[in-house]
């Protein structure tokens, strides 16, 4: 197995490890998860960076990168919706969006056809570890200085929502690219 496989195994192995602690409570338990956090998203950039580098793409790392960044951003909004940061239906959108391109990857896994995530994926993905970090980072100033008293228009729960209501709306321009892109290359018919 190479490395960049290693890495796509390891971010799935962290992603319980970061939902673990941030549902612990304790002091400072927003910036424990932050660095466990970006450490599971470095392995993300890492991963596909060294198997460009070192034209070690494989078919395992195609399916299962997304597979492991998927389970790693959830796990955040699983955790954000528990603590109210998040709606249900960011979670719903999100995961249905999830639930229905891995059937169309595993339709065009049976044709021998492998479609890797298109740049609005890459997009969407970015954007949920960066809003992610976002959150947990105000999410450790809030609950250590109370920053958001001072912002008398909107709260850390609202500012946190809008966050993520931008990532399902990424979702869903990315599901359904993904979507137009797939009609090109497998066949639905059989």
């Amino acid at each position: 197995m190479n490395i960049p496989n290693k890495l796509t195994i390891a971010r799935m192995l962290i992603t319980p490890v970061f939902l673990a602690v941030i549902l612990m409570d304790f002091p400072h338990k927003f910036i424990v998860s932050a660095v466990v956090f970006v450490i599971a998203s470095l392995t993300d950039f890492m991963d596909g960076r060294l198997a460009r580098k070192n034209n070690e793409i494989t078919v395992f790392g195609k399916l299962l990168d997304p597979v492991a960044d998927k389970m790693l951003t959830t796990a955040a909004m699983l955790a954000f919706m528990k603590m109210g940061l998040c709606n249900i239906w960011v979670v719903m959108i999100v995961l249905t969006r999830e639930f229905v391109i891995t059937s169309v990857r595993l339709v065009a896994s049976a044709q021998g056809v492998v479609i890797p995530a298109n740049m609005w994926g890459k997009v969407k993905t970015a954007c949920q570890m960066t809003f992610t970090i976002l959150i947990l980072v105000l999410g450790e100033l809030q609950e250590t200085f109370n920053i958001f008293r001072f912002i008398k228009f909107i709260g850390f729960e609202e500012f946190s929502g809008i966050l993520l209501w931008i990532t399902a709306v990424l979702t869903v321009i990315s599901g359904l690219t993904y979507l137009a892109e797939s009609r090109k290359t497998i066949d639905f018919s059989s």
